[in-house]
């Protein structure tokens, strides 16, 4: 399947996509894990997963607040009002709470894991199968689609990351699989991208500081957890308002308040502390450290797409500050 190259971009009236992968060539933006897929990171590999129960916490809480704030509001002006807005909020909140807590009990998606040392992706599929997928095949793409109605003008986006079946003998619907991440399109999205290009052409270090999920249920040991995540969080606004950031500090209570912070915050950790494992012994050793001489190097392609792509960047930030 042919796909533009990367570091092209395709305008329409109200879409734009930014074409990332491949060849992975630097988006010139900061690695940034908006929305905490960084679930497992060390010198060898990488895990990235799709599952975030708190973001959808997050999205559902301020109807929630809505609903209850009305009917509390309401309840000695006209009980029969504030009734039917209960009714109102479970109708139209009632399919998607279910959906969220069959979510809970459901199993955590296996992650997809970016070896550096051998510059693979190993890719869990259903029925206990996987792909390793050359980490150059890759493909990456940020989208963005918008609307315009009378309350303006609506953007939404993701980040699309393909892989291809390496055995060309798969069956047409067993080709391809991609990973979609609703972190907005655009520059977030290629800030996010940028977290798993930049660990496997840099390494580790080049990541900014993520959630622990690994460590999570470690850190937690011996606290209840919803104690413990009440106690990080309070600690978060303290640490703010003694240095002086009462804009952060207020972010983090108008969090508790309109967004579910704490709760997000819990049901995340409560899922992916430790996230899962690759549960496939084969994958196990293709996981453990080589000696040096035996990592695998980058193609001439991409070492001459990545030059150049350095050099304008560098120019484009000449330009900027002249």
């Amino acid at each position: 399947m042919s796909t533009p190259p990367a570091g092209s971009t395709k305008k329409r009236l109200l879409s734009r996509n930014d074409y990332l992968a491949p060849l992975p060539i630097p988006t010139g933006r900061k690695p940034s894990d908006v929305l905490n897929v960084i679930w497992r990171k060390n010198d060898v590999f990488l895990d990235v997963g799709s599952y975030n129960i708190g973001s959808a916490v997050m999205v559902m809480w301020p109807s929630v607040m809505l609903f209850l704030a009305m009917s509390f509001f309401t309840r000695n002006l006209d009980s029969d009002f504030s009734q039917d807005v209960l009714i109102l909020g479970a109708i139209i909140l009632g399919i998607p709470v279910l959906i969220l807590i069959h979510g809970l009990f459901s199993e955590v998606p296996l992650p997809v894991r970016f070896n550096r040392q051998r510059r693979e992706v190993c890719v869990p599929r259903d029925d206990g199968e996987y792909w390793i997928v050359p980490w150059e095949t890759v493909t990456a793409a940020a989208t963005q689609q918008s609307s315009v109605s009378q309350a303006g003008r609506a953007t939404m986006g993701l980040l699309i990351i393909g892989f291809e079946n390496p055995d060309p003998q798969a069956k047409e619907d067993n080709k391809h699989y991609s990973l979609g991440f609703n972190c907005g399109g655009g520059t977030t999205a290629m800030a996010l991208w940028e977290c798993m290009r930049s660990y496997m052409e840099i390494g580790p270090q080049a990541l900014p500081v993520t959630n622990d999920f690994e460590g999570g249920r470690e850190k937690l040991r011996g606290r209840n957890v919803v104690w413990g995540i009440s106690c990080e969080y309070l600690d978060g606004i303290r640490r703010y308002l003694v240095a002086q950031e009462v804009g952060k500090a207020l972010w983090l209570v108008i969090g508790a308040i309109f967004l579910g912070g704490p709760l997000a915050m819990m049901l995340q950790e409560w899922k992916l502390s430790p996230p899962p494992d690759l549960p496939y012994p084969d994958i196990t050793e293709w996981s453990k450290p080589l000696p040096p001489e035996q990592w695998a190097k980058r193609s001439p392609e991409l070492e001459v797409a990545i030059a150049e792509r350095e050099a304008e960047l560098a120019a484009q930030a000449e330009r900027e500050l002249a």
